[in-house]
């Protein structure tokens, strides 16, 4: 990046990152509401149900134990062994603890990942759409995403046909994510299996962003780990656990890469937040999941009525999203500039929307993303908002 006299010098890489444009709308919508203005919030991606009690209880009580101090690198043993226990009781799966990563939330996972697998110069396919950190955290590595067009008729989902196309002489591997931000699609045990095998025949890595599990609606969502040990997860406290702030995530590696990760993660964390971790603890609870389970049965509820109405105002929903907590509905009848036309719907009409320019290239411009992580009155009054206008 060239610079002027008396000019702030920046590397190169700061011009690729484009903004989180969805950060961007809640900033507005904050603005608006402290105005005073009614907004209703769909552009989040974050549940709106507080941390669950027990958890909060359990941060409380590690903060008077005086758990203030750094943690391993790694996280806390008991937490890791928590987490081996979980994908023993959720998936049958039997992983040491010492393959699983405690992260500052799911973000410093893939920060993890991108140091650890890509070269500069190196690619890794990703869906387009998808979610748009991926790509940037690997630019930050001097690596690059090489997004592939994805559409209604695999489920906005990568398959071994669509792997085999799009592999390049520099592609060192794929990332997936089921349930999928914005689509809320997954993939099913036999696409996991194919796609993890189209990935290890070219010599490659293969990541699935596992974050929205939990959030399954139509049926259990299935680990890639049922199929292919070798492959990367990221998964997240923050989406069915509920603790957006408390920044905590995890990831599950094979063997090999322990030693690397070990290094990366003490070099680039430290640790994670001790008294975030020791609050985690109680999610496994069989009381917390009780709340949390309950909490995902409202999430159907809300879904199960946004669909329909949505496609009843005129908007195409090709695909049903069965986990998670959006929608990826195509706009094409009433805009071909998404963005023009959610700022619009903010701004005039208060409905904070994501435009699908957000989440890649691919008739990004004709999609907008819906977050059904508020409330049934609020949705309600969202759709009565948009039928004014639609109309």
């Amino acid at each position: 990046m060239h610079d002027t006299p008396g000019a702030l010098r920046l590397a190169d890489r700061v011009a690729d990152i484009e903004p989180f444009r969805v950060v961007e709308v809640l900033n507005r919508a904050t603005e608006l509401a402290a105005a005073g203005r009614d907004i209703v919030h769909l552009a989040a991606g974050a549940p709106d149900f507080t941390t669950a009690a027990p958890i909060v209880e359990a941060g409380r009580q590690a903060l008077a134990d005086g758990h203030t101090h750094y943690s391993q690198a790694a996280g806390l043993p008991a937490l890791r062994q928590a987490l081996s226990q979980h994908y023993a009781t959720e998936y049958g799966l039997n992983i040491a603890p010492s393959r699983i990563f405690v992260t500052p939330g799911a973000s410093g996972a893939l920060l993890l990942l991108s140091a650890l697998l890509l070269n500069p110069g190196d690619g890794m396919l990703l869906t387009d759409p998808g979610y748009p950190c991926n790509r940037h955290f690997m630019r930050l590595v001097e690596g690059r995403g090489q997004l592939v067009p994805v559409d209604a008729s695999t489920r906005f989902q990568l398959t071994e046909e669509l792997v085999a196309a799009h592999w390049r002489t520099n592609t060192v591997g794929a990332m997936v994510a089921s349930p999928a931000n914005p689509t809320g699609t997954s993939l099913s045990l036999a696409e996991l299996a194919s796609l993890a095998a189209a990935v290890r025949a070219r010599g490659g890595n293969l990541i699935v962003d596992e974050i929205y599990h939990g959030l399954g609606y139509d049926g259990p969502t299935r680990s890639v780990l049922e199929v292919d040990p070798q492959a990367f997860v990221v998964n997240s406290f923050s989406k069915y656990f509920g603790m957006t702030g408390w920044r905590l995530g995890w990831l599950v590696a094979p063997e090999a890469a322990i030693p690397g990760l070990e290094k990366l993660a003490q070099n680039l964390f430290i640790s994670m937040s001790t008294m975030a971790q020791h609050a985690a603890l109680a999610c496994f609870e069989p009381a917390t999941r009780e709340i949390l389970d309950q909490r995902r049965d409202i999430f159907r509820q809300r879904r199960d009525f946004l669909l329909p109405a949505l496609a009843n105002l005129g908007l195409d929903i090709p695909c049903r999203p069965d986990g998670a907590f959006y929608i990826y509905a195509d706009a094409s009848r009433f805009t071909d500039d998404s963005q023009a036309f959610c700022w619009r719907l903010l701004e005039e009409h208060g409905v904070a929307l994501t435009p699908g320019i957000d989440f890649g290239h691919v008739r990004a411009n004709e999609h907008i993303r819906f977050s059904y992580a508020t409330s049934m009155e609020r949705l309600e009054e969202a759709v009565a908002r948009l039928a004014r206008v639609l109309a």
